[in-house]
């Protein structure tokens, strides 16, 4: 009998069927990824015992030596990954790295740019729902209304009308290059601090298939899963002279101790990006994704932007009807094709009716899926989208979903 189960049945029959949902389903949530059972064997290590408030070398408990160790190497890892002159490994996942970068820099009520939530911005990039909208004046920029693409001119002009402190860059679901050169240009030319927030892409980045934001940008985060297959995690790296102020704010301005179980999940997930697997892995997912974009196209299906440049998709469901997103995510779901609704660009419908779809490929390019599962997947999203209510076809699809899931096993 396995230990978890002889412990507590309940929960542990309760992760034995996630995993084979996992197993048997197509995830396509594009924050999503699976870990290697090495970054898993970390998480689930004997550090999780330990209490370590402070920094290495410089705790406020004893018996910190391995630890310390295991920060270090994490840290160093970061710096050569990403090619940045300061990281703190840390913090305990985006929200709060993003947070504690704000409180660094700003006191209440000062003001800061980010793309608004609509546009594919994050709630941490001045959402009126979130702290970072309540506690600081946040100035929002969008999308061209027409084109759905980022309008550096746009940007500028609004920058130079409000002069925020900060400036932020970063999406949640914009499938196209982000410029960070230009949003550090903006920056200098009205003194405001530049953070670039590469969650989504951070893995296509240290792979060479995105443009990075290093080493020019001031401040960058970035959660450590998503593309980078790390644990559920963040960072922050900045330049040498913000280092200090970066510590402070995450600890003690913003967490107690740090949780060095993940932290050495992160150092291994670090040292894994920089092989040549994981490089062949980011350039797929983008293959993938535009593999995938196609296969939607030629079916009829309407994408923002009419494509993608990275690894995920924002399909427009405004044809299909106005605020109809989660419905036809349930209907995919029910199918074996797991999404998730999303709001698109100048969405009529509120938050909780979006009308939109956002999929990504990093999970089925981390089980080694390729282009010709791409265009059938396309075929199976495009049959649900056009036949929503039609169960039967619903069951039929999760089966061959079912029987392609299992050539291609969970790693």
């Amino acid at each position: 009998m396995h230990i978890l189960e002889e412990a507590d049945d309940i929960i542990y029959q309760l992760i034995e069927k996630e995993a084979a949902r996992q197993q048997h389903v197509l995830n396509m949530i594009p924050s999503e990824n699976y870990t290697s059972k090495a970054v898993r064997e970390a998480c689930g290590s004997v550090l999780m015992h330990k209490y370590s408030e402070g920094y290495p070398t410089r705790r406020y408990y004893q018996g910190n030596e391995f630890v310390d160790s295991v920060e270090q190497i994490a840290i160093q890892r970061a710096k050569e990954l990403f090619g940045a002159e300061h990281a703190n490994v840390q913090p305990y996942s985006g929200s709060p790295a993003n947070l504690a970068i704000l409180h660094a820099f700003l006191k209440p009520g000062e003001s800061f740019m980010g793309l608004d939530l609509a546009s594919g911005g994050h709630l941490t990039h001045g959402s009126p729902v979130n702290a970072s909208g309540t506690l600081y004046k946040a100035i929002p920029y969008s999308l061209n209304r027409e084109t759905h693409l980022l309008d550096m001119q746009h940007v500028r002009s609004i920058a130079l009308e409000h002069k925020p402190k900060i400036i932020i860059s970063g999406l949640t679901a914009y499938p196209r290059t982000l410029n960070f050169r230009v949003f550090q240009d903006i920056a200098e030319e009205i003194g405001a601090i530049h953070l670039a927030d590469i969650s989504h892409i951070a893995g296509l980045i240290v792979a060479g298939v995105h443009p990075s934001p290093l080493p020019f940008t001031d401040v960058v985060m970035t959660t450590t899963h998503k593309t980078l297959r790390g644990p559920r995690g963040a960072i922050i790296l900045c330049k040498e002279k913000y280092a200090k102020q970066i510590d402070k704010s995450v600890f003690p301005g913003m967490q107690g101790g740090p949780h060095e179980n993940v932290i050495a999940a992160k150092a291994i997930a670090f040292k894994e990006a920089t092989t040549s697997a994981f490089r062949d892995y980011a350039h797929q997912t983008i293959k993938n994704a535009q593999a995938l974009a196609n296969a939607l196209i030629a079916e009829g299906v309407s994408l923002i932007t009419g494509g993608t440049d990275n690894h995920l998709i924002l399909i427009d469901a405004r044809p299909l009807g106005i605020g109809r997103g989660k419905e036809l995510a349930i209907a995919l779901e029910s199918a074996g094709i797991c999404v998730n609704a999303n709001s698109v660009p100048y969405d009529p419908s509120p938050p909780m009716k979006p009308s939109g779809i956002r999929i990504g490929t990093p999970i089925l390019t981390t089980r080694d899926m390729r282009e010709p599962e791409m265009q059938q997947v396309g075929r199976w999203i495009a049959q649900v989208l056009k036949n929503p209510t039609n169960s039967e076809l619903h069951l039929s699809i999760k089966s061959e979903v079912r029987a392609l899931c299992e050539r291609f096993p969970l790693p």
